[in-house]
């Protein structure tokens, strides 16, 4: 085969591509990014395990959810309703658009701050700004058009860090090192994991996979496609880029800039002596571009879920829909008046977001094993892979939660710890019904909670 050909067929297969892609473009974002950039600055190459764990576990998650909307080929929220209840239904909506809520504002923060520091011009001006460019595109052209942003976007910002990777010294026998699982003590390290983790195991990315396939128009017929939608996005974009981003923070900023001093700022500045000044301009327009791409991938996530919840249109041609996704956009121009530096508050949101995910990843898994809600009900190692992946999230985000145990009667402890029981007893109720379910043999009769 000539390479004329084989260049021919990967633009073919890259055209039809697309659903997990904007997945990814949520995954591959500065939130993510500033997770891996506090890894390598604070502890080195120690956690690239984390990294690499991250990836695969991504992969399973993104995998799940396109299998259970293939299979019911409807929107995640009227499958939980119709099979789970009304009540499972809103829980699940209000987790998820809370999750990107918080997420929203702190991204639209990053943009605007970093398209600030590029440009010179006033931070707020920039949220008002890109808040009006998201409320037109997306009104305008839809889920089409943030899937071929997020498309060119993670791949150009892949690029970026991946040549990044090219001018920075790696010491080869620490990053090996690296791969052997070591927990650094210290909450710290706990809220750093469990940022890695959220990045690519998050409640969104979970939520959006059935109704971004819709979108498409992709049914069981095109299972081949997704899964290959779903390797090529998580395992292998995502996963570059993350090594990308871990081995040149591990390499370089480690010992050159203090962790509580780590801001876009001081990244690039860090690296502009070091590895040239190129590379300081590479860093700041990789970062710029994972959050755009980040911030138009998640405005559809929260319109999504609401309009399937209340029974609307989940595309542009119901006028209902496009208000809530105008609403939304609009609403996110308040990040930039967020206080505080937003790589910390990114962390954090990752975090967060990670303590609802188990959840999510139970709903999925429960409903895979329904026969009356998939018909074919989901084989041994999806369900074993479903369960390792809410222990590991469980576990993680519990070390997360227990951060906050010393501090119980401030707000946002308080509110972490209410959140995280409320979903922690409905995960293990999902579960438990679906372990019914499976050992019965029987569907899991719908209910009107």
């Amino acid at each position: 085969m000539t390479f004329t050909a084989l260049r021919s067929g990967g633009t073919k297969l890259y055209a039809k591509m697309g659903p997990s892609w904007l997945a990814g473009a949520i995954a591959a974002g500065p939130a993510t990014m500033a997770s891996l950039l506090t890894a390598g600055t604070s502890f080195g190459f120690t956690l690239l395990w984390v990294v690499v764990l991250s990836a695969v576990l991504g992969t399973l998650a993104q995998y799940l959810a396109m299998q259970l909307g293939l299979r019911t080929e409807a929107g995640l929220i009227a499958v939980v309703e119709r099979h789970l209840g009304n009540g499972w239904a809103w829980l699940l909506v209000a987790d998820a658009v809370l999750a990107a809520g918080l997420a929203q504002l702190v991204i639209m923060k990053g943009v605007a701050d970093i398209s600030a520091t590029i440009t010179g011009i006033d931070a707020r001006i920039w949220g008002v700004t890109w808040a009006l460019v998201l409320a037109f595109g997306l009104a305008g052209g839809g889920y089409r058009v943030a899937e071929l942003g997020a498309k060119l976007l993670v791949s150009a910002v892949v690029l970026a860090f991946v040549t990044s990777l090219f001018v920075v010294p790696i010491d080869a026998g620490a990053a090996i090192a690296g791969l052997i699982p070591t927990m650094p003590t210290g909450l710290s390290s706990a809220l750093v994991v469990a940022g890695i983790l959220g990045g690519a195991v998050h409640i969104t990315l979970i939520t959006m996979h059935s109704y971004t396939m819709r979108a498409r128009g992709w049914t069981r017929e095109d299972t081949n496609i997704a899964t290959t939608d779903v390797v090529a996005s998580m395992f292998v974009a995502f996963g570059v880029y993350s090594l990308a981003i871990f081995l040149v923070a591990a390499s370089v900023l480690n010992g050159a800039i203090s962790p509580d001093g780590l801001t876009h700022v001081s990244a690039s500045q860090a690296l502009g002596p070091l590895v040239g000044a190129n590379a300081k301009w590479l860093f700041l327009l990789g970062l710029w571009g994972a959050a755009v791409s980040t911030l138009g991938g998640n405005t559809v996530v929260p319109p999504f879920l609401l309009a399937d919840k209340l029974g609307w249109g989940t595309t542009v041609e119901d006028t209902r829909y496009r208000a809530l996704l105008v609403s939304f956009a609009l609403v996110s121009a308040v990040g930039p008046f967020v206080g505080g530096s937003f790589f910390p508050l990114l962390v954090l949101v990752l975090a967060f977001g990670l303590v609802g995910t188990p959840f999510a990843i139970a709903v999925v898994l429960a409903l895979l094993n329904d026969r009356e809600a998939v018909g074919d009900t989901a084989s041994r190692w999806m369900n074993l892979g479903g369960v390792a992946l809410i222990a590991i999230t469980m576990v993680t985000a519990g070390s997360f939660v227990r951060g906050h145990l010393s501090t119980p009667t401030a707000p946002l402890s308080a509110f972490v710890l209410a959140f995280a029981i409320v979903l922690g007893v409905a995960t293990l109720a999902v579960l438990t019904m679906a372990a019914r379910t499976a050992l019965s043999g029987t569907s899991q009769p719908s209910t009107t909670q």
